[in-house]
């Protein structure tokens, strides 16, 4: 049986991916820094219909020995592990650089990038033992296709660069010859609580209006997402493989048609 091991994900995209990989029958590994919510999302993803084990393992990416326990633990828990995804990260406050306190840049950097980077080369360490190798997939997001706005640049900055760190890592794992694979997954916009607080909930972000008119057309909520994302990593073979949500049609076309399909995620909250 296969297992998957997903980073930050006892909420919001993350745990919806594992929601599909369990009912996919693989074994999981689920990792967040909260105790409490952990158990709770172990708990949930138990009760729902599937094959394989569910396992909890805390720790937070942004602490190098926590990410090689979450490490250790997959790998010695079932043996192996065929994906392996890095998921986890926080958003921003809403300020220009200047305004942000080195503590909140450390913050977006250690989680956003170096935890990427860190979960990237222990997975990979472990997966080239494996006879068939395994995928490695780190998440895309605001920036990473050059995109820039006022109070997003740190975070933009560190998904710009996980974008480069994957290409670059797929190239080194191909000349190589290795049998680990890595790949991209690019969620689009998700309404989530990642969308209006900052650094992992510790602050709220006030949205301007017209960054909500954009994200009511072409956001969608994470299990709508997780489903796409999901299916591409089960189907995909390749290396550097780039699993897209929100392509550049699927938006053009959400703004054509937003005057006959109205949303507002904000109302809803």
């Amino acid at each position: 049986m296969k297992t998957a091991v997903i980073t930050g994900s006892t909420r919001g995209l993350g745990f919806e991916m594992a929601k599909r990989f369990r009912a996919a029958g693989w074994n999981l590994v689920i990792n967040g820094v909260s105790e409490a919510r952990l158990a709770q999302a172990v708990e949930t993803l138990r009760a729902l219909p599937g094959a394989g084990a569910v396992e909890g393992c805390r720790g937070s990416v942004a602490d190098a020995n926590e990410l090689q326990a979450l490490a250790d633990f997959a790998f010695e828990t079932f043996g192996t592990a065929e994906i392996w995804i890095n998921n986890a990260g926080v958003n921003q406050p809403m300020k220009p650089i200047w305004e942000l306190s080195e503590q909140e840049i450390d913050a977006i950097l250690d989680i956003d990038l170096r935890g990427a980077v860190l979960g990237s080369r222990l997975a990979i360490q472990r997966m080239e033992s494996q006879t068939e190798g395994g995928f490695v997939y780190n998440l895309e997001g605001y920036g990473s296709n050059d995109a820039m706005m006022l109070g997003l640049n740190m975070y933009g900055t560190s998904k710009r660069a996980v974008t480069h760190f994957t290409q670059a890592l797929a190239k080194e794992l191909e000349e190589r010859g290795s049998r680990v694979k890595a790949g991209r997954l690019s969620p689009g916009i998700m309404i989530t609580d990642f969308t209006v607080k900052a650094l992992g909930g510790k602050e709220s972000i006030a949205l301007p209006e017209k960054t909500k008119k954009v994200y009511n057309i072409l956001g969608d909520y994470p299990d709508v997402v997780a489903a796409h994302l999901v299916k591409g990593m089960l189907e995909n073979t390749k290396n550097n493989a780039h699993i897209e949500w929100l392509t550049s049609g699927k938006a053009a076309w959400r703004f054509l048609t937003a005057a006959f399909n109205k949303r507002d995620f904000f109302a809803e909250q």
